[in-house]
């Protein structure tokens, strides 16, 4: 029995603590009429103890996390000087695909409402910056001390911070060979708290499922499936939209072709529910599609850390489910604040599963959100987070394909197949 429950999977231990919370929850809010037993004991102390004890542990872990992700994310990509513009175009696309995955997901969230109905008003209260004008945003992004920014956990600042401490390491490489080495390191022992933080996240979802339906009752089932909804209605979009558009603006392919051969790597990579391990295969079949191996073998890797679009997608979905929960109007300048959070929390966060999760915190803190609503889609997010990684590795396959084809690197008569005859280069105008 032992061994049988050591087998389980954290994502499958998550899921069960939701389940039993939401059914604890459910049986305090109907069944139990005692104050002193459901409120005092149980909700005001046990389940706020366990909840709150690890929402704090997430929080722990986001500002050196991030920090030490995005600078190693970026220093790591120094051979963009030796291959110049397949580098430049590989972070571009990767970018503004997730740009565009993340402002997907708020309109699509922002016309649902999944949150609508949840009221988690008087359960926990929000600090929601106001009368914050874009202005203020840009320079609130511009550290007056890095220290203070991080001491303070102002994530804006410290991305900023970060991305030029990448910036310089990867100009600097050979020289700051001390100093690369301890933010690796430094990556490291993060990455692994974070898999010790996440061990104990079964516990902390019962402990914040059960308290938050103890007081809500059946009403947060129907936002809970709003949010999902939402959620996968965005991934769709990104996977079966956005990407084959992206294909047939940029390089006049057949989407259909490439879904055909690639479909097996997305089924791998919803099965195993990491981009890393799905990079060998991937390079496998774009190499049957015709793509270049010294094109995709930078290309594929460095996707696999800054490519995030699916999670972009549920951070966006996640921001605005908690946004109507605490019934608050982000604004203009607040979406856009949560765009650029998303996209830069991206960097460098592979590899580790629900990561994402934990990046979520930073996204959450940016405008103000309280971190409370993530106990709440922490439970259903390992069967989400299938469903992102087949999206992120399909993003990354299809930048690879107009990068190659930009660079002439891909044989058209490979990817089109034996039977059709295929473009020549003389025939496409490139983009």
């Amino acid at each position: 029995m032992i061994e049988r429950l050591k087998k389980i999977s954290l994502g499958n231990w998550m899921l069960i603590g939701m389940i039993l919370g939401f059914i604890v929850g459910l049986i305090l809010n109907f069944f139990v009429t005692n104050p002193f037993i459901k409120d005092i004991i149980l909700v005001n102390n046990v389940f706020y103890l366990g909840g709150n004890g690890f929402i704090k542990l997430m929080k722990m872990l986001v500002v050196p996390l991030v920090f030490f992700s995005i600078v190693v994310g970026v220093a790591s990509i120094s051979d963009i000087r030796k291959i110049g513009s397949i580098g430049g175009r590989t972070i571009g696309i990767y970018l503004i695909t997730t740009a565009l995955a993340v402002t997907i997901a708020l309109i699509i969230a922002s016309v649902i409402q999944p949150g609508d109905g949840l009221n988690m008003v008087g359960i926990v209260k929000a600090n929601v910056s106001s009368n914050v004008t874009a202005t203020d945003t840009i320079l609130n992004m511009i550290p007056d001390n890095p220290f203070s920014s991080l001491a303070n956990g102002d994530m804006l600042p410290v991305i900023i911070f970060g991305l030029l401490v990448g910036i310089i390491l990867a100009t600097l490489k050979e020289e700051t060979n001390v100093i690369n080495e301890f933010f690796s390191q430094g990556n490291t022992v993060m990455m692994e708290m974070t898999r010790i933080v996440m061990k104990f996240a079964p516990i902390g979802i019962f402990c914040l499922m059960a308290k938050t339906f103890a007081s809500l009752g059946f009403a947060g089932l129907i936002p809970l499936a709003k949010y999902i909804g939402c959620v996968l209605l965005g991934l769709a979009i990104q996977a079966f939209i956005v990407y084959p558009s992206l294909l047939v603006v940029f390089t006049r392919l057949n989407p259909i072709k490439f879904f055909k051969k690639f479909i097996s790597v997305m089924f791998f990579a919803f099965s195993s529910s990491t981009s890393n391990a799905t990079i060998p295969l991937n390079l496998e079949k774009l190499s049957e599609l015709g793509v270049s191996r010294e094109i995709s073998s930078f290309t594929i890797p460095l996707g696999a850390t800054i490519n995030m679009d699916g999670t972009a997608i549920m951070q966006g979905c996640a921001v605005m489910f908690a946004a109507q929960a605490y019934g608050m109007d982000l604004g203009m300048v607040g979406l856009l604040t949560v765009i650029f959070t998303a996209v830069m929390a991206s960097i460098g966060t592979a590899g580790v599963p629900s990561v994402g999760l934990i990046t979520l915190n930073m996204v959450f803190n940016s405008v103000g959100l309280p971190v409370d609503a993530i106990g709440i889609i922490m439970g259903i997010d390992h069967i989400l987070d299938m469903f992102r990684t087949a999206v992120n590795v399909t993003g990354d396959a299809i930048c690879t394909i107009i990068v190659s084809f930009k660079n002439k690197a891909i044989d058209l008569d490979i990817f089109n197949g034996a039977k059709a005859p295929s473009e020549t280069w003389d025939d496409i105008t490139e983009f």
